[in-house]
């Protein structure tokens, strides 16, 4: 019995197994699928020989990891019977992507999608995997080509006044004036600073805030005044302050401490305003210290983003960590622990790379900062996750192993030489597609042959070997140095320090081109053998400078000389030669700026040191400030084309570049007639942001005139340096003109110069009554920006003249004259008449008074 229960409870159990599975095998059951099959052109109509972007696809899209549907075609039948096919196409995930064509006849073209025949390789919108999505093709979509061209964006202008942060992400062209400055300058990094077309042309002054161990403060530094004949500290040698100055979207970024005492000190990361020096947030990072910025777009099949980084730097048992911080707000987001030695050298997408090359165990290794996430979410997610689409989101707040970054390890040729100790040289270079190496560096007596090697780091050429030369020393007892190097220019050079003579050579094939050049001041071997001045290429040309206190300039092609500049010490007061040391600062908008500055200044500051700005092409002076840069410090730096640079005679940040103006305009209020002279009076006023300083306000109650650009140096270190009242100081053009209210008519009324105090005046003789409208203009100028005013006067007619009396004609007065003189005897018997009749009337009165 129990044989049998059991067997019926196995066949109940069969059937309940059976029924439960029959969804499930329904659910699974392959299916074949018609799909919807879209084409769509954007634009059209297309202009010929424009591109139209082609849309195609199915309305089905798939899911991950199947990246989309494969091999579809896209069928063009052209107005001339002729057929254009673009195949392969493969879609992205969502059953769609885009084309290009450019069609080239006039007239209706008719396109089509073929969608072939394949497997649905992971289920999606209820369709099992190994479904069918079978062959299908869209409807003919009728594209129009015409010869009229098309209405496309116009662009935006770079701005003609006054801009400021953010700037609208739709005027792309504005890209040439938003620079941004994320590391210091120094050996072979390119010396020119994109993004600063409007770098200054003058030196003035938008703001000046003092600096008190390296952030905004009231007490500023210079003479420390009383019985203490010196100034305040400088940071220099060793204690620089304004630490690591980073500029992005219009603000600069530094370490408000000295880096002394590290972790064990309090330290503060500032954000200030580029343009009105205004101090946005102060952040405390753990007592780490900005090092540099990073600017990166991500870009992928989810998320398309620039994303702007501070980054602090710290060593922790000897591991090092970079840590990064949003620059909007000084957040913290994420790290990297294991972060490789190197360089740090941007990428066309902002990501940094560092290579290492070991020549003594034949390797070179190059890492990618990048590479870092995108292989963590390799390691916990796979290669085809749809997570990739992002860029830090789920390891925010998280630290990240730096080893992840390393993007190839390569074996190099044996051979090779390294300069000892390397740390003095650098004996290794690191450029954006190669390394170069020397077996001598600035800091020993280099060997009588010389040896240079460079190995290639570009795509595809992965530790190629370039060339390997070896070059009998033409200079023994010196010491040589790699001194300059270019890539875009096909030249490096080397220095002898000893004799300041320089030799070109062939980058990609270390074949000697020219040498050795005319020697240099005897103590720019100073300047080679510290590291603190360096030579560059920009544009075709090499610029040295350094102790010696001149800028020499060659063609880098030849070595040829081909001008100087003398940063003259026209006071005598530097004790190490008649010229000041020559730092450069960078390269913008083919301008050179540089500036004098000293390892161990003394104290109390030698007086009257520059900073100046040339002509990078012909060395023609554009402009001089009062200025004593900072050797250990922060390096002057630009970004949005403005300059911020800490002054040591006032230990202030300056901010050099165009600034706002306001113009005002006055005329009479009551009607004036026409031909009565009218004064038109006005003022043109700077309003930068430093002239609403308290300290400038209580010295300029009524604002800070305009000046000529000429005058600009001169008038800035009065108003900011306290420096004496500049003479003979010239004003800014005004244009007047005057426009009827009514009719629209105008007039030229002409223009003046606005004088020492910004007032300008104009007398103007009205010619046409009516009601008008005056408008003062200043044009702008290389120092500020334009800037109006207007005001109204009203011009009546005349008043009537009175009536003058024709004159009488001769026979009038004749004629007149006779009858006067008629009238006068006439007049002359009546009056006798009278005296008689008077007399007698008299007479008889007296009689009948007797008689009674």
């Amino acid at each position: 019995m129990w044989k049998i229960k059991i067997a019926w409870l196995i066949i109940l159990l069969s059937v309940v197994l059976l029924i439960s599975s029959i969804p499930t095998a329904m659910s699974q059951q392959v299916r074949k699928v018609t799909p919807y099959v879209f084409v769509g052109a954007i634009p059209n109509p297309v202009h010929v020989g424009d591109e139209v972007l082609l849309h195609v696809g199915i309305t089905l899209y798939t899911a991950w990891p199947q990246s989309g549907w494969k091999n579809l075609k896209v069928i063009i039948e052209r107005p001339d019977g002729k057929v254009d096919t673009i195949y392969p196409v493969n879609t992205d995930t969502t059953g769609g992507t885009g084309v290009l064509y450019r069609p080239t006849i006039v007239g209706t073209h008719y396109v089509q999608v073929y969608f072939p025949e394949q497997k649905v390789e992971v289920a999606v919108l209820g369709i099992p995997a190994g479904s069918i999505m079978n062959e299908a093709w869209s409807e003919k979509l009728a594209l129009i080509v015409q010869e009229e061209p098309l209405e496309y964006w116009p662009g935006i202008p770079l701005p003609s006044e006054y801009w400021s942060r953010p700037v609208n992400s739709q005027f792309r062209e504005w890209a040439c004036i938003t620079g941004n400055w994320l590391a210091p300058k120094g050996y072979y990094i390119d010396m020119n600073c994109p993004g600063n077309d409007e770098a200054p042309e003058t030196p003035h002054i938008l703001w000046a805030r003092p600096l008190v161990k390296g952030g905004m403060g009231a007490l500023g530094g210079g003479l420390a005044g009383g019985g203490i004949p010196w100034d305040f500290e400088y940071g220099d040698a060793y204690e620089g302050f304004f630490g690591q100055p980073v500029v992005i979207g219009g603000v600069v970024y530094f370490n408000r401490y000295k880096a002394d005492g590290s972790t064990r000190v309090e330290q503060e990361v500032v954000a200030v305003d580029i343009r009105t020096g205004e101090e946005l947030w102060i952040r405390s990072w753990n007592r780490t210290r900005l090092a540099f910025g990073q600017v990166f777009y991500w870009s992928s099949f989810n998320y398309h983003g620039v994303f702007a980084y501070l980054i602090a730097t710290r060593t922790v048992a000897g591991v090092t960590y970079w840590d990064f911080y949003e620059a909007s707000t000084g957040r913290w987001v994420f790290s990297y622990s294991n972060v490789p030695a190197g360089t740090n050298i941007y990428g066309p997408k902002g990501e940094i790379l560092r290579y290492n090359v070991n020549v003594a165990r034949g390797w070179l290794m190059k890492w990618n900062s990048t590479r870092v996430v995108t292989q963590r979410r390799i390691q916990e997610y796979g290669p085809t996750d749809s997570r990739h689409g992002s860029w830090i989101r789920e390891y925010m707040g998280t630290t990240l192993d730096a080893r992840l970054g390393i993007e190839w390890n390569v074996t190099i040729p044996r051979g090779l030489t390294e300069a000892v100790p390397p740390a003095a040289g650098p004996a290794t270079v690191y450029l954006e597609d190669r390394v170069m190496g020397t077996n001598f560096s600035r800091a020993v007596l280099a060997p009588k042959t010389l040896h240079m090697w460079a190995l290639s780091t570009a795509p595809g050429k992965e530790g190629k070997l370039l060339f390997n030369i070896t070059w009998t020393n033409p200079r023994p007892d010196a010491r040589w140095h790699l001194e300059a190097a270019s890539v875009k220019d096909g030249v490096f050079v080397l220095v002898c320090l000893e004799t300041t003579e320089k030799w070109g050579f062939d980058i990609n094939t270390g074949r000697l081109l020219w040498g050795p050049t005319e020697k240099q001041d005897y103590k720019d071997a100073w300047s080679y053998s510290s590291g603190y001045f360096w030579d560059f290429i920009y544009n075709g040309k090499l610029y040295s400078g350094g102790c010696g206190g001149t800028v020499y300039v060659y063609d880098v092609k030849t070595g040829k000389r081909l001008w100087t500049y003398d940063l003259v010490d026209r006071y005598h007061e530097w004790t190490f030669g008649n010229n000041w040391f020559v730092y450069f600062a960078f390269v913008a908008d083919g301008k050179l700026y540089f500036y004098n500055g000293e390892h161990s200044p003394n104290n109390p500051l030698a007086r009257g040191s520059l900073m100046v700005c040339l002509d990078a092409e012909t060395g023609e002076e554009i402009w001089k400030l009062n200025f004593f840069g900072t050797c250990w410090g922060g390096k002057p730096v630009i970004g949005d084309s403005i300059i911020v640079a800490l002054n040591l005679y006032d230990m202030r940040l300056y901010a050099i570049g165009k600034g706002p103006t306001a113009t005002t305009v006055q005329a009479p209020e009551s009607a004036q007639s026409i031909g009565t002279p009218v004064l038109i009076k006005g003022t043109v006023m700077d309003i930068s942001p430093g002239t609403r300083e308290t300290s400038v306000l209580l010295r300029f109650p009524n604002g800070v005139p305009a000046v000529a650009d000429e005058c600009m140096a001169d008038w800035m270190q009065y108003v900011y340096m306290q420096f004496p009242r500049p003479a003979n100081v010239k004003g800014v053009w005004v244009k007047l003109d005057a426009i009827n209210v009514y009719t629209g008519e105008y007039l030229d009324i002409g223009g003046t110069h606005t004088d020492e105090t910004g007032m300008f005046t104009v007398a103007w003789t009205p010619t046409k009554e009516g009601l008008w409208k005056i408008l003062a203009t200043f044009p702008g100028s290389k120092s500020y920006w334009p800037s109006y005013a207007e005001t109204a006067i009203v011009v009546t007619a005349p008043p009537p003249s009175p009536e003058i009396p024709t004159p009488a004609t001769l026979a009038q007065v004749t004629a007149l004259q006779t009858t006067v003189e008629t009238l006068m005897i006439a007049l002359t018997a009546l009056l006798v008449i009278v005296i008689i009749i008077g007399a007698y009337s008299i007479y008889s009165i007296l009689k009948f008074k007797k008689q009674t």
